[in-house]
């Protein structure tokens, strides 16, 4: 069953104990955390204490971290640490992208990298084969709330094609913009993970609750084509 990330990026931070709970009790397992430096992105988002926050309330939860950061093997050490799970980079913010890939395994965490709108899908090629997940933005990154942009789809189709004729088996998580229309597409065309926000789960008339139950009835009969 493909899975529901959600990014707490879209969490009201006045409220944000109380609707991380709600997602939990909504059936949540699996935390999508933005980490920005401002450098990388013209923007900040949290603190790395919040991954070991999750850890400590939440032991059970899987915690993955979008590093939107320069020098992204400096905080892999100390994500470790925290409780992280799954690691992922993004492929333009350092030279050595093998290595980084080996150090986030090396702690015992999953590594991923993250593919933005304007870069090519076959960049990955030369370490698809070590990749746990990758990260396709279907949005710019660094800021919450973006439309899914045009030629996604057609991108995401071409990634998950270019994973069956490499014979990978990294994960396909899918970041931005996505509606439950979007999300039924995604899913059918070799998405694997869906990081949800305004769209599908924090603005919903009824609830984060009811809305993470809608999210798992509309995509559990949904299946990959490709």
């Amino acid at each position: 069953m493909v899975i529901n990330a959600p990014s707490l990026a879209n969490i009201n931070l006045l409220d944000f104990g109380k609707q991380v709970s709600e997602l939990v009790e909504g059936g949540v397992r699996f935390f999508h955390v933005d980490l920005m430096d401002g450098h990388y992105v013209n923007n900040l988002c949290f603190p790395l204490t919040v991954v070991k926050n999750l850890k400590y309330k939440y032991p059970d939860c899987v915690v993955e971290v979008h590093m939107m950061v320069e020098n992204p093997i400096d905080y892999i050490e100390v994500l470790k640490q925290y409780g992280a799970d799954y690691v992922a980079f993004h492929c333009d913010s350092t030279s050595f992208i093998r290595r980084t890939i080996t150090t986030i395994q090396a702690v015992g965490m999953k590594a991923g990298i993250v593919l933005n709108p304007s870069q090519r899908i076959d960049i990955i090629e030369p370490y698809a084969n070590l990749l746990d997940y990758i990260i396709f933005m279907s949005v710019e990154p660094g800021m919450a709330g973006q439309k899914f942009l045009p030629g996604s789809m057609e991108r995401l189709i071409k990634l998950a094609q270019f994973r069956k004729e490499m014979g990978c088996d990294f994960k396909i998580l899918i970041d931005g913009g996505e509606n439950y229309g979007i999300a039924e597409d995604c899913v059918r065309n070799g998405a694997d993970i869906l990081v949800t926000g305004i769209y599908m789960i924090f603005e919903q008339p009824d609830g984060i609750v009811s809305a993470c139950e809608r999210f798992r009835k509309s995509l559990q009969d949904v299946e990959c084509c490709i």
